[in-house]
């Protein structure tokens, strides 16, 4: 069987360090990729131990382990509490996240993820999904296009861009990642040009593949499938995602606060481990991918 080509993962022994693995335990590694973090979690389980990985891009099947603790479910991680129900299982030990598009998506330029690329655009994780970046880029409505921008891409200029691509497309639709780039071309100054192109694609591709609600939900989902002690180690490389987990660690919500006790304590499912952990300088030199990563991790009260 061929192996996709993918990159080592970030902040791999810090990732699975933050597991506390216990060798019998359950463990779910919710973004397999290239299935670094599961390898590492494999060669720290014992007989006894599971794990379960969930990837919802069909390029990663190809990088299955050939072990028999091991079960790769070919879904969305936001389905995770009905797909370990099918395999058996009500309550894990621990869950790993790392949620960054994985480097073999960035490299493949026909994916259409990378700004390095000419390429349709695409950006569906899920190949399989009716929603593409196309779909969004020449169908969305302007006030639904301003909207993708200013959350997702947090860009001053949403509203300016939004019309701009209406009004182009009237006469001919954007296919391509440099018809998109032409296009936006007086947004995008010399000096800054790749840091903005980047938030115009990390909009589009969190919009054409539902990641902020996938997200919620799947968050959402993890206190009633933890073992009580049992572990969440998630990293995130956006403002975004990483404000979702964080408020959620502390709170067990995303928005509002949470009850409090007959003491006046809060009731919240989890508490936090550690601070925040970052990559070494080191690491980030090696591997540039890791600059924006940030680690938290949880455990379940």
């Amino acid at each position: 069987m061929m192996t996709m080509e993918y990159h080592n993962p970030v902040l791999l022994k810090e990732t699975v360090d933050g597991l506390d693995i216990n060798p019998n335990g359950v463990y779910v590694d919710v973004t397999f990729g290239g299935g670094g973090h599961s390898k590492e979690i494999l060669k720290r389980l014992g007989d006894k131990g599971r794990l379960f990985a969930f990837d919802q891009d069909l390029d990663a099947l190809e990088n299955t382990l050939g072990d028999p603790r091991f079960t790769l479910i070919n879904e969305n991680f936001r389905h995770i509490k009905r797909f370990l129900r099918f395999h058996g299982v009500k309550k894990v030990d621990g869950i790993l996240a790392d949620f960054g598009v994985s480097s073999h998506q960035f490299d493949v330029a026909e994916r259409g993820f990378s700004t390095r690329f000419e390429a349709d655009l695409d950006m569906r994780m899920n190949q399989e999904n009716k929603i593409s970046a196309f779909h969004v880029v020449n169908e969305y409505e302007e006030e639904q296009l301003k909207q993708v921008f200013l959350q997702y891409g947090e860009l001053r200029a949403a509203p300016a861009m939004a019309r701009l691509i209406v009004e182009h497309r009237k006469t001919d639709p954007i296919i391509t990642s440099e018809q998109l780039k032409t296009v936006l071309g007086k947004f995008l100054p010399p000096r800054h040009e790749n840091k903005v192109l980047a938030q115009i694609y990390q909009a589009i591709r969190i919009e054409v593949n539902q990641e902020i609600e996938a997200l919620k939900e799947f968050l959402q989902q993890t206190p009633e499938l933890l073992e009580k002690g049992g572990r969440l180690s998630f990293i995130s490389y956006h403002s975004l995602e990483d404000r979702l987990v964080k408020r959620f660690i502390r709170n067990g919500m995303f928005e509002g606060e949470p009850e409090r006790d007959m003491y006046g304590n809060f009731e919240v499912p989890l508490k936090k481990v550690n601070g925040l952990i970052v990559p070494s300088k080191e690491e980030i030199r090696i591997n540039s991918r890791a600059r924006s990563a940030k680690l938290r991790i949880a455990e379940k009260l």
